[in-house]
């Protein structure tokens, strides 16, 4: 069995649905919102800081890279957590089998074999009706607020791996799940991960 299973996804996806649901299955820790915590605790960060910068690049650090790299000086405090994160990240996959949701798992394990790497993607409207259902998103302007947050998961991904988020070749597995379903992708993982 794969002992570690990372969930990357597209916002509004049902990525992290997927992951509670498929460690509730295999009856392991899945791994989301302890990780902010975490980091929060090691670093001296508020929790909703390290939220938003733990996952998304700054803008004004999106444009220095974009127009050039050497503007880029020191450390910032999205390097400091992305630091911890690593160590947090590595701490609990040592634990034993989880599934961790987000956070650049799959490249910060990519160097483990017993991981399991996962893409989360689904159709853009089907997206939106989630994200205006669950997360009470505005009906006005949901596709926005997703080309907003997939823009800005892509540059920090890029930013830390220098590899480009969604692309098929740095998972094992990319399922649509509004194609799918949320619950196929369960089993469909499940299944993997019990059998590889």
């Amino acid at each position: 069995m794969k002992k570690i299973i990372t969930i990357s996804r597209e916002f509004g996806s049902g990525g992290r649905t997927i992951g509670k649901h498929l460690a509730e299955e295999l009856g392991i820790p899945c791994y989301d919102s302890e990780i902010i915590e975490k980091v929060a605790v090691e670093s001296g960060f508020a929790e909703e800081y390290v939220k938003d910068k733990g996952e998304y690049t700054h803008p004004s650090l999106l444009m220095s890279l974009l127009t050039n790299r050497s503007i880029y000086t020191g450390p910032t405090n999205e390097d400091k957590i992305w630091l911890i994160q690593c160590k947090v990240i590595k701490e609990l996959a040592e634990k034993g089998p989880c599934v961790i949701v987000g956070r650049c798992a799959d490249y910060i394990l990519r160097e483990r074999d017993d991981v399991m790497k996962v893409f989360v993607y689904a159709d853009l409207d089907a997206r939106a009706k989630r994200i205006v259902d669950i997360y009470g998103e505005m009906e006005d302007a949901p596709l926005k607020r997703l080309r907003e947050k997939d823009k800005r998961r892509a540059a920090y991904y890029h930013h830390y791996t220098d590899m480009d988020w969604g692309t098929c070749r740095n998972y094992d597995v990319c399922l649509n799940s509004s194609y799918i379903g949320i619950d196929e992708c369960v089993k469909i993982l499940k299944d993997i991960a019990q059998n590889a």
